[in-house]
């Protein structure tokens, strides 16, 4: 289906770029053959490190006019394989794209190359004193790979996602071509909307190598309220009812004292509290102290009136950095307590969270293996994760598949999809397919041909 790579593709992309840019066999560290969680993996033949869009158009030209596949490359945070060259071919480190290039404070945007760290951004934007909403948890990731799943994150529940934040792409198609769409302004009927549908697309339709991000002023005041339960059920039946309060909230997280657990293992460091079965982690934000008050008040009593053992306002430094310290560890904190582990990235219905975690509960006693989980209780999105301890690759392999079925199988059930943030990559494709049927699957690929006819952008990804 594709060209294999030879001496002579290696010395045309050396042409393309500068020859220490371009690295081959053995040069390849073997970490670009597989993502953060590592359940798939595959060496590229060639892995070029691009610095500009006209690079990467070059590269796109040739590799089309070859048949060799190509995959781009972030920061390998990614959860599902997406960034996986599962076909060999090229590999685009993107990192190197790393610059801010533009604050526009007249129309709110920063302009960036896709290999900008999203906790650069942030800090950036922070000096400037401006906020760049989306919070996915891994601050290491590449806005350029947040772009491509779409990530989310803790402040969804007030600010959004990454595609809320996302004003103009400039773009590479797999044929070489380059594309600009949308741009600084508020709104756009022109057409349909490109940047949208490249927006979760994970580098399967073209390659984005420059965003124009909206941002917008950064609140005087944050406060977290962590809110310890008596019970999972009473602390995620109470999420509705906040949500319907009308407080200023930003996030409103969920985890249980297991997960907690984990994570002071991890940091070495404690946590202010880890007497609950569950919490809720609250963020509200304004510009005025009596605002927040108020706020935190009509939550408080809220969570209070629906059984709350207490409320821990999270306004000291000592206090933020225990608490979110940990919150940002929850990953890693659970891959470190195993010897591998795998995620669902699972969104139900709001009121339907209990039901499934409960269901994760079920499964963990009927499988005999463990299932952790944390999550962003405001918006459905659960992070349940299956870890394999001490368990034969035989038994871990068939276990983990009968797992993932039926949770897939209760998501479905429940009106749910397989992934919030995370995107499907390689790892979720036969379940998507499950969820949305043959006739979607099918416009899909269409949509796919339409963009990349030779099928040589990131193959066998998602569809």
């Amino acid at each position: 289906m594709y060209k294999a790579v030879t001496p002579a593709d290696i010395a045309a992309l050396k042409d393309i770029l500068a020859p220490e840019r371009v690295l081959s066999g053995e040069e390849i560290p073997v970490d670009y053959s597989h993502d953060e969680l590592g359940g798939v993996s595959h060496m590229p033949d060639v892995l070029v490190t691009a610095l500009s869009t006209e690079e990467v158009s070059a590269i796109m030209k040739y590799a089309n006019a070859e048949r060799i596949p190509v995959v781009v490359r972030g920061s390998g945070t990614g959860l599902v394989g997406a960034g996986v060259p599962i076909y060999g071919g090229i590999m685009i480190d993107l990192t190197k794209m790393n610059r801010i290039l533009e604050l526009d404070e007249e129309n709110l945007t920063v302009t960036i190359q896709p290999g900008v760290l999203l906790m650069e951004l942030a800090a950036f934007c922070e000096g400037h004193d401006y906020m760049y909403p989306p919070d996915p948890g891994e601050k290491s990731a590449t806005v350029g790979g947040n772009i491509s799943t779409n990530a989310g994150g803790m402040r969804a529940v007030k600010y959004g996602v990454t595609r809320d934040y996302v004003r103009g792409l400039t773009a590479v198609l797999p044929t070489g071509e380059i594309i600009k769409t949308g741009g600084k302004i508020v709104k756009n009927s022109t057409g349909y909307s490109i940047k949208d549908l490249l927006c979760g697309s994970e580098g399967t339709l073209a390659i984005i190598t420059e965003a124009i991000m909206k941002i917008v002023p950064l609140p005087a005041i944050t406060l977290s309220l962590l809110i310890p339960f008596p019970s999972m059920e009473q602390a995620i039946a109470t999420v509705p009812k906040l949500v319907r309060c009308k407080a200023s909230l930003v996030a409103i997280e969920f985890f249980e004292t297991e997960t907690i657990l984990f994570s002071e293992t991890y940091l070495g460091k404690r946590f202010p509290d880890t007497k609950a079965p569950a919490y809720l982690l609250l963020t509200i934000d304004g510009n005025e102290q009596a605002f927040i008050e108020r706020e935190a008040d009509k939550v408080s009593d809220l969570c209070l009136a629906e059984g709350a053992l207490d409320v821990f306002i999270v306004d000291t430094e000592e206090r933020k950095t225990s608490v979110w310290s940990a919150r940002s560890a929850f990953l890693e904190a659970i891959k470190s307590s195993t010897t591998e582990m795998d995620e669902c990235d699972v969104v139900v219905p709001r009121n339907r969270i209990a039901e499934f975690i409960i269901y994760t509960h079920e499964l963990a006693q009927e499988f005999d293996i463990r299932i952790p989980s944390f999550g962003h209780a405001g918006d459905g999105n659960l992070h349940i994760y299956i870890c394999r301890d001490a368990l034969d690759e035989e038994t871990w392999k068939r276990k983990l598949s009968e797992i993932f079925d039926r949770m897939y199988a209760k998501a479905k059930e429940f009106e749910g999809l397989v992934s919030g943030e995370h995107g499907i990559g390689y790892a979720k494709k036969d379940y998507m397919a499950e969820i949305y049927g043959e006739d979607t699957i099918a416009l899909m690929r269409r949509i796919k041909a339409a963009f990349d006819p030779n099928c040589i952008l990131n193959p066998g990804k998602i569809i």
